[in-house]
């Protein structure tokens, strides 16, 4: 148990080797250390959630197995997510004078166009939209040790008066050289994360952007790049009181001392998720709004 002073959020640091083995150790921690705290989104009868600061470093996020079983999704949505971050088969979704959505974060991160009043569509628009992973990979590129290339998502003219504005704010990237060529190490730092139902497919869709850059400045510079340690920082990394009931029927398959975090996961050539990923990735291909009007 940390000590924390009365009044102070806690902060935790996590460490692990792979995704599903910092997932339980994040939601561990979390639901034992964390904070207990109203939020935003609380009906009458909900328990306060538990919320921490959390820096969580993966050492090698694509290492084996990548996949946690009983994260609250499956292969299709997690595929449909991918693609939506790094593809931006989904940016046809925003349309905030409509009242949908306003941003994806492919959309923030690859053509970021600030403006003043987001749900007016007759808002200035004073700048072209603005690819910051090309930046990124072109300022990488062109000096191997800069402290500069980094993405960001908020408007502050626009996005505190929206009703879901964006949480991840920031990603930013470094280059460090090695006996075989470069690593791209990789943060992102978050305002405000759901740690149950939305942190494993944040950073599965965002590691594997990270590998893309990684390619991207490889072909670029013409040595090899290979994926660094993945670093993902929180200021609120939070488990809603709704789902406290599933919640703690995870966290004692997690503590399980007979049993260890890869039982209850999947490496990416399991023979189930690589047949529904790939069914996933030809529906998606057919029609990129398939995962949602399967969802309902």
């Amino acid at each position: 148990m940390l000590a924390v002073e009365t009044g102070n959020v806690p902060t935790i640091n996590i460490t692990a080797g792979c995704l599903p083995e910092a997932w339980e150790k994040t939601v561990i921690a979390v639901w034992e250390n964390g904070i207990d705290v109203k939020t935003q989104y609380d009906k009458p009868d909900d328990e306060l959630s538990k919320d921490a600061t959390v820096m969580i470093t993966v050492n090698d996020p694509f290492a084996e197995p990548r996949i946690h079983k009983n994260f609250p999704g499956g292969p299709e949505e997690l595929e449909s997510y991918r693609q939506e971050v790094v593809a931006g088969i989904h940016d046809h979704w925003i349309d905030p004078a409509a009242g949908k959505w306003t941003y994806t974060y492919h959309e923030r991160m690859f053509a970021y166009t600030p403006v003043e009043d987001i749900r007016n569509a007759n808002t200035p628009k004073p700048f072209v939209p603005f690819d910051q992973i090309q930046y990124i990979i072109d300022s990488l590129a062109n000096c191997n040790h800069t402290r500069r290339s980094q993405a960001i998502t908020w408007m502050p003219t626009a996005d505190p008066k929206t009703d879901d504005p964006p949480c991840l704010q920031r990603l930013w990237c470094r280059l460090i050289a090695d006996d075989d060529g470069f690593v791209l190490n990789m943060n992102t730092h978050w305002r405000s994360r759901d740690l149950y139902k939305a942190w494993f497919m944040n950073v599965y869709a965002l590691t594997d952007l990270q590998k893309m850059i990684a390619e991207k400045i490889a072909e670029k510079i013409g040595q090899p790049v290979r994926v660094g340690r993945y670093v993902d920082i929180s200021d609120s990394l939070h488990i809603y009181g709704s789902y406290f009931d599933e919640v703690r029927v995870e966290v004692e398959k997690m503590k399980n001392p007979d049993k260890s975090f890869k039982d209850r996961a999947w490496d990416t050539n399991h023979p189930a998720f690589e047949m529904m990923t790939q069914q996933a990735r030809e529906n998606l291909e057919r029609d990129p709004d398939w995962y949602a009007r399967a969802k309902g």
